[in-house]
């Protein structure tokens, strides 16, 4: 019942928000509907000569997304965005599939209603679940020397395609299907403009109570200069500094980028500080458009944070890296091709791969996207891993343990299609 009070209070709070906005300024309400239909092929293991394949598991998921945006004064506008988001698949199912998605997630929210609608958190999932995400709720204030954007918002950085080493509080997994809208983070931001194409970006995000451990803050400094974009931040979170900086430039017809971070662990609270721990990143690449409209890019990526397959273990994944640090690849050295191509107007095709240079293994994500109509799109895709799976093995008695071999040998196949809606 409290989930449902919850709910019935933030609808209405999205649903009023035109009304009385209306009343005292411009007012503009707008959203999406989409729908994911999706068949996801675990991956099969054997132990002892038993064979533990799983079935193939479908699963629809439905999200429906409203936003309202008032303009209050010439200097002053609000924003709200709610999501709510029911599901279905076999009972017992797990939606959260893949390695990235397994990874303890650590939000930066110091309020928030519970992600789960229904049933309550106390009874069993079933095979119908309703989720929701209160994911904006920021006031803006534009002034001649600096905008201030307090309440939640999405705040992100990073040129990079595929792996942003400075993004570090809400990124998006590699293999995730919806990437429109970052999830939103509780925060104040200033950003002051320094020049034409200079800028001065700082600010505080809060975390579970607004505790300094689960807290962030960041400075970061913009400039223009010689035909290059060069960005340097520094980012304090859950204990941890980084210190990254991002650059852009054309190179004759091809956009390149080069970002790169370093995180020292437990840097900013006495006795927690673990030298052995820090780790470096790096991301590398460019991007060319051909002249029938066709897209290109190709990126290198270097993760300090990871480990041989044959060395990793699962127990890896708990250092702070990949707790904290958003940190999703368990591997070091990474290419990523890409490609988007124009069938023709209204279709489009793409493939994206992810190779682990070191295992290898290889994640593949071809699609394909129809405009149906303006404002509806049509789209289908999967999400492939191949290598060498992994083993369970015995390590003594009755305990077993998970021999990785390859990092994308233990992903499930996900086959999708997508309906969308805008309006």
């Amino acid at each position: 019942m409290n989930a449902l009070r919850l709910l019935l209070s933030a609808m209405l709070l999205t649903l009023l928000f035109p009304i009385v906005a209306g009343a005292i300024g411009h007012v503009r309400l707008t959203g999406y509907n989409k729908n994911y239909t999706q068949a996801i092929n675990p991956v099969d293991y054997e132990f002892g000569g038993l064979d533990l394949s799983q079935p193939i598991e479908g699963m629809v998921t439905n999200r429906l997304r409203l936003r309202a945006e008032a303009t209050l004064s010439s200097h002053v506008s609000v924003e709200l965005a709610y999501d709510i988001s029911p599901w279905v698949q076999e009972a017992g199912g797990d939606p959260e599939w893949s390695l990235a998605h397994n990874l303890q997630e650590r939000e930066y929210r110091a309020v928030d209603f519970a992600d789960r609608l229904y049933p309550d958190d106390d009874e069993a999932a079933g095979s119908f679940q309703i989720y929701q995400n209160l994911d904006r709720a920021l006031v803006t204030v534009n002034t001649s020397l600096a905008d201030t954007y307090v309440g939640r918002q999405a705040v992100a950085w990073g040129s990079a395609r595929v792996i942003n080493p400075t993004d570090v509080l809400a990124p998006f997994s590699f293999d995730a299907l919806d990437v429109e809208d970052r999830r939103g983070v509780d925060a104040v931001r200033i950003r002051i403009p320094l020049g034409l194409m200079g800028e001065l970006d700082g600010g505080l995000v809060f975390g579970d109570d607004a505790h300094f451990r689960n807290n962030a803050f960041f400075l970061r400094a913009k400039t223009y200069h010689a035909r290059t974009d060069i960005s340097a931040i520094v980012t304090g979170f859950r204990r941890h500094l980084m210190l990254g900086i991002d650059i852009t430039r054309p190179i004759g017809g091809a956009g390149c980028w080069l970002e790169a971070a370093h995180v020292l662990v437990g840097a900013l609270e006495d006795g927690y500080r673990r030298n052995d721990l820090d780790y470096f990143r790096i991301t590398t690449g460019f991007d060319y458009v051909l002249r029938d409209g066709t897209y290109l890019f190709c990126e290198y990526h270097y993760n300090g944070a990871g480990y041989d397959a044959d060395r990793l273990q699962v127990s890896d994944l708990l250092s702070p890296a990949y707790l904290d640090g958003s940190v999703f690849l368990t591997g070091k050295h990474y290419l990523c091709p890409g490609i988007t191509h124009p069938v023709t107007p209204l279709i489009t095709v793409s493939g994206q791969m992810l190779v682990n240079l070191s295992d290898p293994s290889l994640f593949l994500a071809p699609g394909a996207e129809y405009n149906i109509a303006e404002n509806i799109y049509l789209s289908a895709g999967a999400n492939i891993g191949l290598g060498a799976r992994g083993e369970i093995v015995s390590s003594g008695g009755l305990d077993v343990d998970l021999r990785v071999n390859s990092e994308f040998g233990n992903y499930a196949d996900l086959y999708y299609a997508s309906f969308r809606v805008y309006f």
